[in-house]
Order: C-alpha cells, then sequence, then structure tokens
C-alpha cells in the first residue's frame, strides 16, 4: 500500500511525539522524490539570551529533517537510520516567524547518504546552511 503525501506527512509528525522535534514544534509540511521540507516556528522557546534564533535550535531542525528524509527513503523495515555528522554555517539572523528547512540529497547510498540542507525565512532569505551525513544499518532480528 502507497502512502499519500498528506498521509505520508502525518505519519512523520506522529513519530515526532514526545521527542525534541514536538518540543520545538518542528513539523514536516513536503517532500518530493529528493527532498522533504520541515518548519519551525522562531519563538522565544529557540532565542539565545539576545533574542535571536538559536544556532542548536537551527541545527535541530536540519538533523530532524535531513534525518527523517533518509528514514522516508529507505527500507524501515530491515534498515534504520542514524545521523553520523552535521555542520551548520549561520548565515543571517531572525527573530520570529517561521523558518524552514528543505533537505535534498547530494548523496544517496545504500549504507551511506549525504544531504544538504538548506534553512531560510518565509522571505525566502537564507539563514543557514547544514550539510548532514546519515547511515543506514540494518536492524537486528
Amino acid at each position: 500500500m502507497t502512502l499519500t503525501k498528506t498521509e505520508m506527512l502525518a505519519q512523520a509528525n506522529s513519530a515526532s511525539k514526545n521527542t525534541l522535534m514536538e518540543t520545538l514544534d518542528i513539523e514536516m509540511i513536503d517532500f518530493g522524490e529528493d527532498f522533504l521540507v520541515a518548519r519551525m516556528p522562531v519563538t522565544p522557546k529557540v532565542h539565545q539570551p539576545d533574542g535571536v534564533l538559536h544556532g542548536g535550535a537551527t541545527a535541530a531542525l536540519a538533523e530532524s529533517v535531513g534525518s527523517f528524509a533518509s528514514h522516508i527513503f529507505t527500507d524501515t523495515e530491515n534498515m534504520f537510520v542514524r545521523g553520523l555528522e552535521i555542520t551548520a554555517n549561520h548565515l543571517k539572523s531572525i527573530k520570529e516567524g517561521f523558518v524552514y528547512a528543505k533537505a535534498t540529497f547530494l548523496h544517496k547510498g545504500r549504507t551511506t547518504q549525504l544531504l544538504d540542507i538548506r534553512v531560510t525565512d518565509e522571505a525566502d532569505n537564507l539563514i543557514s546552511i547544514c550539510r548532514l551525513s546519515t547511515i543506514s544499518l540494518p536492524k537486528k532480528k
């Protein structure tokens, strides 16, 4: 049975219950053949002390969307996905609104994946550029 886009996104978001993603209000909102998009509200909950988006919250958003992307495009019946490394270059600050993270694959191997994650604001200004490498490992039976 193939899920619709709406069903797939609902399933991804329901998997976030009682996790960091729920704490940060991260929501998966769109996906295609080789990308996934998530959004996160920029509120005082994700600010650093001077009132702008915390880089750690941005990295958590990027790792969440990148890991979910690897998960969606992996045979999760037999494999599980883990993050290996994330880098984040923060280019612009933001105080309010939403940030959007679009994860696209640079490499989609059977074992390792490399994703480019661009974090933008509502006006499509680039906030951060992140790279995430993930690994798909066999589940123990």
